[in-house]
């Protein structure tokens, strides 16, 4: 089972108060079952204050309008993948409502890095254009973050 970063600094998304998708991996048109098992998150700009953001990690159904991103190998032995990354979104995705995975609030001061136990990774379908979405939203802070997304697919 292959493994890949979806990780590069072009993924800054201005944050506001409705959630934004940082970075998203989704089935490709080859479609097959991921997990997705870590992710960091952090404000790359200079913080101004102690604003709090909030970070979720929700299901999608329909893909967004967004850059579309090569999945890297974490071993340069293994094939390409066929999951699909994306970044820069600039329509969000179509996500199913309530099923959010993962849930926290961070200070933007934090680097957090999430990480699965082993066999409570973040599954997504064998299904096109279905998948997940790292998604942030700010009240206050308004500049931009990055976001690194490692899966596995099966």
């Amino acid at each position: 089972m292959a493994k890949y970063a979806i990780a590069q600094e072009a993924n800054q998304q201005n944050l506001a108060a409705t959630f934004k998708t940082q970075a998203a991996v989704l089935a490709g048109a080859t479609a097959r079952r991921g997990k997705l098992y870590e992710f960091m998150v952090g404000v790359n700009g200079s913080p101004p204050a102690d604003n709090e953001l909030e970070i979720d990690t929700i299901r999608m159904t329909v893909d967004g309008t967004g850059t579309a991103f090569t999945p890297n190998p974490l071993d340069p032995a293994d094939a390409a993948a066929l999951a699909t990354g994306k970044v820069g979104y600039t329509v969000e995705p179509t996500t199913t409502a309530n099923t959010f995975l993962v849930y926290f609030a961070m200070n933007q001061r934090a680097t957090v890095r999430w990480l699965a136990a082993p066999g409570s990774e973040l599954i997504y379908p064998a299904t096109t254009a279905s998948g997940l979405c790292l998604r942030a939203k700010a009240a206050a802070y308004a500049s931009t973050m990055s976001a690194n997304i490692l899966f596995e697919e099966q």
